[in-house]
């Protein structure tokens, strides 16, 4: 049964009580507007389809994204870099609003306005998929399961096609000639195995085995485990390197430390365009121009599908045109 009661404000308070739902009750402008209300939220009871909005309505995205950034992001491998994201949407306008009042053009506001500030199209996509995430978990795991995703019905920015810059001419020659250790060993790896670099960094003295040419990465991107075979190169750039009984092969390097060391390492040889992580992209090619089949160069590199492995396979045309005859 529902009751209508009009405020000393001048608004009307509707609230429905009906046996085995909790009471609920909002509050409306109109008197009108109130006992439409009242009429649909009955209704849903009577064909029980009634889902409480109750806390979707009281709770903000600011107070969502500091549950999230509590519950969900400490499990995740990108804490660090969600961490800050999710710190940059709390002082956004939006997280003043409630969940239940957030819509769909809210967010794709927010993707033209980012896109007319020149924000690249995957951050903008990082962005977004944290909301898509915390609605979704927030409908599935917080009681809230009248909110709707306002992500899922957007189009997101397209990303730009993949980088396809590898080394040129002597470039990597002038980098081995200048770089100081371990940023030279660092280069090496890199485009001997087609690591990344922070899992180069996360290497460890006790997961190598230089007799049988391996190393055990037990961290990476993808979270699987995964046993990279190490040349007489890559060999000789690792042996190269104070040793320890344990530890760490890198100590005290970090990813944004060596990528500021490599920056200035390009800056001062005038190499354009070029980045670490293009080092993967180099080292991909050289070992399909080496004959490995895709299955050969997934298991070095831990690309998890073709689509990915072809985006940072680039294979030279003059060298493909040698094997054609």
């Amino acid at each position: 049964m529902a009751t209508l009661t009009k405020r000393g404000d001048g608004q009307w308070q509707a609230k429905v009580r009906r046996k085995g739902y909790p009471i609920v009750s909002k509050t409306f402008e109109t008197k009108g507007k109130a006992e439409r209300w009242a009429r649909s939220i009955e209704s849903e009871m009577d064909h029980g389809a009634f889902v409480s909005r109750a806390e979707a309505e009281s709770t903000t995205l600011k107070e969502a994204l500091e549950r999230y950034l509590k519950e969900v992001t400490p499990t995740k491998k990108g804490a660090k870099q969600e961490s800050d994201r999710i710190k940059v949407w709390m002082e956004h306008e939006l997280a003043h609003r409630y969940l239940a009042s957030l819509r769909s053009v809210d967010f794709a506001q927010f993707r033209d306005q980012k896109l007319a500030d020149e924000a690249s199209a995957s951050t903008i996509r990082n962005q977004l998929n944290i909301i898509s995430h915390l609605f979704n978990i927030a409908r599935k795991e917080w009681g809230m399961e009248s909110l709707m995703n306002p992500i899922q019905n957007i189009r997101m920015p397209k990303l730009a096609s993949g980088r396809e810059r590898r080394l040129q001419g002597d470039e990597e020659e002038r980098l081995l000639a200048s770089a100081k250790e371990p940023l030279r060993q660092l280069i090496i790896i890199a485009v001997e195995t087609g690591m990344r670099m922070g899992e180069i960094l996360a290497m460890h003295w006790n997961n190598i085995d230089l007799k049988k040419s391996t190393a055990v990465l037990e961290d990476t991107k993808n979270g699987e485990r995964r046993v990279v075979p190490l040349s007489s190169r890559a060999r000789e750039a690792i042996s190269s390197l104070p040793r320890q009984i344990a530890g760490e092969v890198f100590p005290g390097l970090t990813n944004t430390t060596t990528s500021h060391r490599f920056r200035a390492l390009c800056i001062k040889l005038k190499i354009e365009g070029l980045r670490f992580h293009d080092l993967r992209h180099e080292a991909t090619s050289r070992l399909f121009e080496k004959g490995l089949d895709m299955m050969e160069v997934a298991s070095i590199t831990g690309h998890k599908t073709l689509h990915m492995l072809k985006r940072y396979t680039h294979l030279k045309a003059e060298d493909l045109a040698k094997k054609l005859g």
